[in-house]
């Protein structure tokens, strides 16, 4: 199965968050051995989108979440098991 976004083909996880959010995934995850310098200056400049772009966050963790349901096996990601249903008793009102 093919992922697009637009008109580009995701072949990565990478591919899929840089597509829909249109920056590199390394802009907020840093790459290694970056100097302090250059640390600094990806910081500034996730600082300035993240300014001019104040609903990019929850933009992020929906395209994280719309990732793991699509494609679980990009991701290294164990599924926590549903609640049964039942809930707990209500402490509110019980007798001491």
């Amino acid at each position: 199965m093919r992922t697009y976004v637009g008109h580009q083909q995701a072949i990565s996880a990478e591919d899929f968050v840089e597509l829909a959010l249109g920056t590199p995934v390394e802009l907020w995850l840093g790459e290694e051995g970056e100097s302090e310098e250059e640390r600094a200056a990806r910081r500034d400049a996730a600082r300035d989108i993240l300014a001019d772009s104040p609903h990019l966050a929850d933009d992020v963790s929906r395209v994280a979440a719309e990732l793991i349901e699509l494609h679980p096996e990009l991701v290294n990601v164990v599924p926590l098991a549903r609640p049964s249903g039942r809930r707990r008793a209500s402490r509110k009102g019980a007798a001491a």
